[in-house]
C-alpha cells in the first residue's frame, strides 16, 4: 500500500470512525491509486473518478456505534437524512441516501452533495483536492447522524411513541457507548504563559486532550491564548491534535493580516476575551452537549426552525446558557451571541454547535469546563429517559 495512505486511515481508526481496515481510499494523480487494490467494492467505485470532479475518495463502513445508528437511518428516512446540527447546515446540507453501492446510484447524489450513506454498506465520500476532504466530510457525517438520532429518540420518548426499532436501536447504541468523561486525566500546563513559545506550547496539549476525550472531532472546535497582545489561535479548519504549524499570531491591534487563515470564529474569541478578560478560550462539540441544546419545551413556537440563528427566549441547559448563533460577524453572529452569556458563567453552550469555556492563567479550568458540561448534559438525557422510560433502566 502507497505510504500516502496510511496517516488518513489512521486518523479515522484513532477517532473512533472506523475499525481497522474497514476504509478504501482512493487518490488520482496520473492514475487513480487504491488503497486496497483488491478491494471487492474497488470496481463500483471506480467509474466515480470518470464522471465527477473529483481527485479523492473514501469509502468507509463506520465503527459503532455509527454504523448501527447510520444503517437505521438510512432505511428509515425519506429521502435524505436531514440533521439539524450546525456542522451539517454549514458543511453538509442534507445526507443522501443511495439505493445501492453502485456508480449509476452514487452520481447523481455526489454531483450534488460531499457524501452519500448506502444502507448496510457505509458511507462514500469525495473531494476535488485531497483525502483530508473526505475524511473531514466523513467525521462530520458521523456526528451529524449521531446528534440526529438521540435528538429524535428524545422527541420520540418524550411523546411516548418511539417506535420498536427505534428504541431497540437506542439499546444497542446504549450498551456500546464509552463512559462519561469525569476528569481530565492530568493536568495540563501551568500559566500564564509569558512567551509565544509557551503559549504555543500550552495550545498544541490542550488541543491534544479535547480530541483524545472525545470533546470534538479533532477537524472541529477552536483554540485560542492570549499571549503579550497577541492572540495565538487554531487555523480554519486544523486538527486540533496536531496543531504544531497551525496556530495563528493576531495581534490584538491589527497590524497584522495573519488572522486571514485563523478560525472563523476569530471575532468571537475576540469579543469572548474582551467580555470576560480571560486568557484562554476552548470551542469542541461534544456530542450529548449538542444533542440537549436542540430539546425545546415549546412545540408551538412560531420561531421554530430559525433557533439556530436566533432565538428569541432566554434558555439553560443544565444550568449553562444555551444562545443561538451564526459563525461570523452578522447581526446574529456568534460574536454578539456568545461574549454576553459569560457573565457569571464558566460555559457557553451554542444551538446545534457545541460549547465555549474560558481559563484565566492556562487551560486547566477552561477543559475543566467542558468535560463538566459534556457530563452534566449527558446526565440529563439520562433523566429525560429515565422519567419517560418507567421500568426500564437501559439508559446511558
Amino acid at each position: 500500500m502507497n505510504p500516502i495512505f496510511s496517516p488518513y486511515l489512521s486518523r479515522l481508526a484513532r477517532n473512533g470512525l472506523i475499525d481497522d481496515g474497514q476504509a478504501l481510499l482512493g487518490l488520482a494523480d496520473a492514475e487513480v491509486e487504491w488503497s486496497a487494490p483488491d478491494h471487492p467494492d474497488r470496481s463500483a467505485l471506480s467509474p466515480l473518478f470518470d464522471s465527477l470532479p473529483i481527485n479523492a475518495l473514501i469509502f468507509a463502513r463506520p465503527a459503532e456505534p455509527y454504523r448501527t445508528i447510520m444503517d437505521y437511518l438510512a432505511k428509515t428516512s425519506v429521502g435524505p437524512i436531514t440533521p439539524n446540527d450546525c456542522e451539517t447546515r454549514t458543511f453538509l446540507h442534507d445526507l443522501p441516501v443511495a439505493e445501492s453501492l453502485t456508480a449509476e446510484a452514487l452520481i447523481p447524489l455526489l454531483k450534488q452533495r460531499k457524501c452519500a450513506i448506502v444502507e448496510n454498506h457505509g458511507i462514500v465520500a469525495c473531494g476535488t483536492v485531497s483525502l483530508e476532504q473526505p475524511l473531514v466530510t466523513i467525521s462530520s457525517a458521523c456526528f451529524a447522524c449521531f446528534v440526529k438520532f438521540f435528538s429524535d429518540f428524545l422527541a420520540a420518548r418524550t411523546s411516548g411513541n418511539p417506535s420498536r426499532e427505534q428504541q431497540a436501536v437506542f439499546e444497542t447504541i446504549a450498551a456500546r457507548l464509552p463512559d462519561p468523561v469525569k476528569a481530565k486525566p492530568y493536568s495540563l500546563a501551568q500559566g500564564p504563559f509569558l512567551s509565544d513559545a509557551d503559549a504555543r506550547a500550552a495550545i498544541c496539549e490542550a488541543g491534544a486532550q479535547v480530541v483524545n476525550l472525545g470533546l470534538v472531532d479533532s477537524f472541529f472546535g477552536n483554540i485560542s491564548y492570549l499571549a503579550n497582545s497577541i492572540l495565538h489561535i487554531s487555523q480554519t479548519g486544523a486538527f486540533l491534535d496536531d496543531l504544531a504549524d497551525t496556530i495563528d499570531p493576531v495581534p490584538l491591534n491589527g497590524s497584522s493580516c495573519a488572522g486571514i487563515t485563523a478560525s472563523s470564529e476569530l471575532s468571537a474569541h475576540l469579543a469572548i476575551l474582551r467580555q470576560t478578560g480571560r486568557r484562554a478560550i476552548l470551542h469542541g462539540h461534544p456530542k450529548f452537549s449538542v444533542i440537549m441544546s436542540m430539546q425545546c419545551d415549546r412545540p408551538d413556537c412560531p420561531d421554530q426552525g430559525n433557533c439556530h440563528r436566533c432565538c428569541p427566549h432566554e434558555r439553560f441547559v443544565c444550568d449553562v446558557p444555551v444562545v443561538s448563533g451564526e459563525v461570523g460577524t452578522g447581526p446574529h453572529g456568534l460574536c454578539r451571541t456568545v461574549p454576553p452569556a459569560f457573565s457569571g458563567h464558566s460555559g457557553v453552550i451554542v444551538y446545534g454547535h457545541g460549547v465555549f469555556t474560558i481559563g484565566d492563567a492556562d487551560f486547566n479550568d477552561a477543559l475543566d469546563n467542558l468535560i463538566d458540561i459534556e457530563r452534566r448534559c449527558r446526565l440529563g438525557i439520562t433523566k429525560i429517559l429515565k422519567y419517560h422510560i418507567r421500568n426500564n433502566d437501559n439508559v446511558i
